[in-house]
């Protein structure tokens, strides 16, 4: 009889690291609105662009990104602009190249030729990546499809905003991308660095 007692043991352990995972999550998100210096329940008026947290920000408390399939991802593009993708899994990122052709490429080349060494996830305050399985059914849909690409009127923006909303809109600009996932998923945009192979 000693296997039960076992189980018994292991479940206590279990529902024991499931809350202190809870508790550790909860007073991360405190200290992000504390560093913030804003609530992150509810009051999107506070940020008209939707965005707590800029890639490359950095709060006193800053951790990397719990990461899902579908999770919106960003890296800097000469030192101006953001390049942004479709994150499938931990080694597929779904992009709108600039010559036209929607690939499936790896975190490190999603890097090559871009300003910056590191890739941002849009996350919620407590660090798990805003995403949907569409958004990654979407993105793979596309992969060798091939796009008109224009830098003001059919950019990465555009297409990673048509991976998650299913519709072809008007978003070319970055701030507008944050301002309308901020607004499809009710809560701010924190975008934490992520680091390929750590979780997925």
């Amino acid at each position: 009889m000693p296997l039960p007692l076992l189980w018994l043991g292991a479940a206590v352990l279990g529902a024991a690291a499931i809350k202190e995972l809870d508790e550790k999550r909860e007073a991360q998100e405190q200290l992000r609105e504390n560093s913030a210096g804003i609530s992150m329940r509810g009051d999107l008026k506070k940020h008209d662009s939707g965005i707590a947290k800029y890639p490359k920000e950095v709060f006193k408390n800053d951790t990397l990104a719990i990461v899902r399939p579908g999770a919106l991802v960003c890296c800097g593009l000469g030192g101006v602009l953001e390049h942004t993708g479709i994150l499938i899994d931990e080694d597929t990122i779904v992009e709108l190249h600039g010559s036209g052709l929607i690939k499936a490429i790896s975190p490190n080349r999603f890097l090559q030729e871009r300003s910056g060494t590191d890739i941002y996830v849009a996350c919620d305050s407590t660090g798990e990546s805003i995403c949907d399985g569409l958004t990654a059914q979407r993105a793979i849909k596309q992969i060798y499809d091939y796009q008109d690409y224009d830098l003001i009127k059919n950019n990465c923006n555009r297409f990673v905003w048509q991976c998650i909303s299913g519709m072809k809109e008007e978003i070319t600009t970055f701030h507008q991308l944050n301002k309308s996932l901020s607004k499809r998923f009710d809560r701010k945009i924190y975008w934490d660095r992520w680091e390929a192979h750590n979780n997925c």
